[in-house]
Parts: C-alpha cells; structure tokens; sequence
C-alpha cells in the first residue's frame, strides 16, 4: 500500500546533494528518454561527474547511487508540482494533474536503500568531501566564485528569512523551496536572485 502522507512531515535527508539542480536543469530541457547510464553520461560531459573510484565497478556504483540519491531528493522536492518518475531504465519529469494518481511511496525499499548514505560504502567524511566537491563545481555553474563569499552565517540566514534560532531542517527545508521558487528555469525564477541564495547556502551547509 502507497504512504500518502504529506512529505513535509518526513525527517530531511542528512545532506543535499548538489547533482539534484544540475539533474533538475537537464530534465528541464529533455524531461523523458533518460537512463541512469545516459544520465551519468550527459553530467559528465558537463563536468559533474569525476571519477568517483579507482575500481572500475566501484565507480560505477557510486554514480549511480549519486544520481538515484538526487533523483529521489528531486522527486520529493517537486512533489506534488511536478512528478518525477525515478526507474533506474525510465526517468521523466512531467506535470501533476489535477487527478493523478502519482503518489511517493515512503515505504519503498529501493528509495530507502539511496536514501541512505551508508549505502555509498565511504564514512561521512569522504561522503561530504565528496558533496563539498560537486557543491564547489555547481557554485561555478550558476556563476558563483572561488572565492568564499563575505556572508556571515547570520546575513546567509536573513536572506532565508530565518533567524539563528532555526534548526538544521528548517534550514534545509528553507533552502528547497527558495530554489525551487528562484531557479532561472523557472517562469519565477532570477537567474542572479538563485545564484546569491546558492552562496548563503554554501555557507550554512557547513553547519547542516
């Protein structure tokens, strides 16, 4: 049986993966036909996808964990405006009409398992030197810097309208929705509004 409670009352993922805006902009612009394999491909031709491992097998694992991982944080993101149909063979991003019958499965095995970053087979710290990595190229995609910005953690805050009492999820919480609402992809989005809120997030990632 499919869970249908609301997705808000769900815990946040541990860590944002940065693959979930580039993968967001592809589908955008091709929002059916993908793979996880064509997917994997295209990111790398645009500079997201390094060698993720010296085994060939290992490597390729880590990808596609990586992809599926954003995937399913993109699903939940969009839901219930768009959805995101997230098979391994079959990815396509289409509108939510007025009675669909998508739902997220929260009880699904498959989201479950790249849904946890365990999963990746690394400790903590490669996972988020890893993510640190992806976040830096991104930050260099949408126009952001080298250089670390001058926000401090409670202008980066301001910019969230939240105050320094807010806790890590609503920070996160926070993050998704004004992304969603700015990116230049968007019929509201502002190219340069979404590339300052990328540079308050990279500041209060750290601390999420």
């Amino acid at each position: 049986m499919l869970d249908t409670q609301p997705i808000s009352v769900r815990s946040q993922t541990e860590m944002e993966n940065p693959l979930v805006w580039p993968i967001f902009e592809v589908l955008k612009q091709k929002p059916s036909g993908w793979k996880v394999h064509t997917l994997s491909s295209h990111l790398g031709a645009l500079g997201f996808m390094p060698t993720l491992d010296t085994s060939a097998e290992k490597d390729l694992f880590k990808r596609n964990f990586l992809i599926m991982n954003a995937l399913f944080q993109l699903q939940e993101t969009l839901y219930p405006e768009k959805w995101l149909q997230v098979e391994a063979m079959d990815i396509e991003l289409s509108p939510m009409f007025r009675r669909s019958i998508h739902y997220i499965n929260l009880d699904d095995p498959l989201r479950d398992y790249y849904m946890e970053w365990s999963n990746y087979e690394a400790n903590d710290g490669e996972v988020k030197r890893l993510l640190n990595e992806f976040w830096t190229r991104y930050r260099r995609f949408v126009g952001g810097g080298e250089k670390e910005t001058n926000f401090s953690r409670l202008q980066a805050l301001r910019l969230f309208e939240l105050d320094d009492t807010a806790t890590d999820n609503e920070i996160r919480k926070t993050w998704r929705k004004l992304a969603m609402r700015w990116h230049p992809d968007r019929e509201t989005g502002n190219a340069e509004r979404f590339r300052v809120l990328c540079e308050a997030w990279h500041i209060l990632r750290k601390d999420v």
